[in-house]
């Protein structure tokens, strides 16, 4: 079988904001987004629905943290992924500690989950319409039910779990035909990375919707899952309460890329 490898674009995505007002701390060649949480909504909110309609459609959000920043410090096609959306927000802790050190006073940790959970929030009076592409059937199904309870009203424009295996190109375009038939504001995506970031470069300027790699964004809002106690968030330490959950999965990343990270990122300052 045919594997999906680039995107079907006749032409160049051509953005509609300009990104270089986006403040930015350069981590390990990873422009990381010197923002806050407050400064991410009132940005998305400006430009999701303007007078113009969405600028940001056919754009992405990468969610970094530790691992995907060290992993495109080693990768360079990887890296030019997390640097070509429209902005890397910091999810992991360590990145805006780093940031702050560097001289961006006002950058915080920005998750993946509490992004969502924000607009979430603000869907029903702003209109925001959902898509959800990625994990499982089951998954996404638990998912429906669990955010129509929590904000009635919400919007979720459609679900769409993809096989474990890449799509050709015909599959690959009819996927983004069904998406955008839906009209979604944003397209959250939970593939996990590096998969997810690297489905979202290929779709920039196909998919009529601002796309954001969420990652365990799904588990948690679906209830697989458990977020870290508040205080565990503020230290920096949800890793750890995600480290006691899936241990056999986490233990060699956290060993591999959170020693990298503290050499070259916090003594190295790179």
């Amino acid at each position: 079988m045919k594997s999906y490898i680039t995107n079907s674009k006749s032409q160049e995505f051509k953005r509609k904001v300009n990104k270089s007002t986006i403040p930015t701390c350069n981590i390990l060649g990873v422009d990381i987004a010197a923002i806050n949480m407050e400064w991410l909504i009132k940005y998305i909110e400006k430009n999701v629905k303007s007078e113009s309609g969405n600028r940001l459609s056919g754009d992405y959000i990468c969610v970094s943290n530790v691992h995907t920043v060290v992993t495109s410090y080693e990768d360079k096609l990887y890296r030019d992924i997390q640097n070509g959306g429209l902005m890397a927000i910091p999810d992991g802790g360590p990145l805006s500690t780093v940031g702050r050190k560097r001289g961006y006073q006002h950058m915080s940790r920005t998750t993946g989950p509490d992004f969502m959970g924000e607009l979430f929030k603000r869907s029903i009076k702003c209109g925001y319409r959902h898509y959800f592409y990625g994990s499982t059937d089951e998954t996404l199904k638990k998912l429906h039910s669990e955010l129509k309870k929590k904000y009635p009203g919400i919007q979720i424009a459609g679900m769409y779990s993809p096989p474990f295996r890449p799509l050709t190109v015909e599959e690959n375009e009819a996927v983004i035909k069904k998406i955008n038939q839906t009209e979604p504001d944003f397209v959250w995506v939970g593939l996990g990375a590096p998969k997810q970031e690297k489905w979202m470069a290929e779709q920039q300027g196909n998919i009529k919707g601002l796309m954001v790699g969420v990652g365990a964004g799904f588990d948690y809002f679906a209830g697989n899952i458990n977020r870290a106690p508040v205080w565990m968030q503020e230290a920096n330490m949800e890793w750890f309460y995600r480290f006691i959950q899936e241990p056999k999965r986490l233990f060699r990343r956290y060993l591999d890329t959170n020693t990298k990270f503290i050499w070259h990122a916090m003594i190295r300052g790179k």
